[in-house]
């Protein structure tokens, strides 16, 4: 990875602004694609889930607690591990009390629910400092029937994609042992009816947070940090001209 030109006031200001129209190009589509989205039809969710949480076993429509719109962050957390996936711990630890109490003001409740035992996801909550609304999907085909995790020797579905379809795309990990996955699940509510309105899988779970601040700069997502043990080691690792 090599730094950008350098170039006179001038030369970036035309460049900036031949940017800008992309830019812009790129906000109207995201604009038509949201409003399509909000359009999508739904599925009435007629199983009935069990899930555990602090206050002991609850079903899909609790989860709601009393709102309109639930969210579900499908967190990967295998009942063999004893720590949450790093990816969806990160993004978990940037989410602020701002960011539900926003989502509460607009009838829209915010949970984490994994496969692990809930005594594993309050003990790693604790370790981490959060103090969030998880529940566990261990006791439930929640978690496979909306295709984030998958059960040995059973056909596979993931990011809209069987096995065949998976394997012509050059995904054979993921048609072989896709293990688990993150996502996340929309759900309206109607009374007492529970109906599944979207899920998106893979690079679609990457939203807010410091991912998206990262992409407006020159520096990007610097994905190529294996493990930096600071910023100035890493810089350095990435862009030697970084030395001195």
């Amino acid at each position: 990875m090599s730094l950008p030109d350098v170039v006179t006031r001038e030369e970036w200001l035309a460049s900036r602004k031949s940017l800008l129209a992309k830019e812009k190009e790129l906000r109207r589509a995201q604009d038509a694609l949201n409003t399509e989205r909000r359009s999508l039809p739904m599925v009435r969710v007629d199983k009935k889930y069990t899930f555990v949480g602090a206050d002991g076993e609850v079903g899909l429509l609790d989860l709601f607690a009393q709102r309109h719109q639930l969210i579900v962050q499908h967190v990967m957390f295998d009942p063999e591990w004893d720590a949450a996936c790093p990816n969806c711990t990160a993004g978990i630890d940037e989410m602020s009390d701002a960011v539900f109490r926003h989502l509460e003001e607009r009838e829209t409740r915010y949970v984490f629910v994994a496969r692990a035992p809930y005594e594993k996801l309050a003990a790693y909550s604790a370790k981490r400092g959060w103090d969030l609304p998880f529940y566990s999907a261990q006791h439930s085909d929640f978690n496979y029937d909306f295709n984030v995790s998958f059960r040995p020797g059973e056909p596979v579905t993931w990011n809209y994609r069987d096995e065949a379809e998976l394997r012509t795309a050059g995904l054979n990990g993921y048609a072989d042992d896709p293990g688990e996955q993150p996502g996340m699940s929309c759900f309206l509510r109607v009374g007492e009816d529970v109906f599944h309105t979207y899920s998106t899988y893979a690079r679609g779970v990457d939203f807010g947070g410091s991912y998206s601040i990262l992409d407006l700069t020159a520096l990007g997502r610097q994905e190529e940090w294996e493990e930096p043990k600071g910023r100035a080691t890493a810089l350095k690792n990435i862009f030697p001209m970084f030395e001195s």
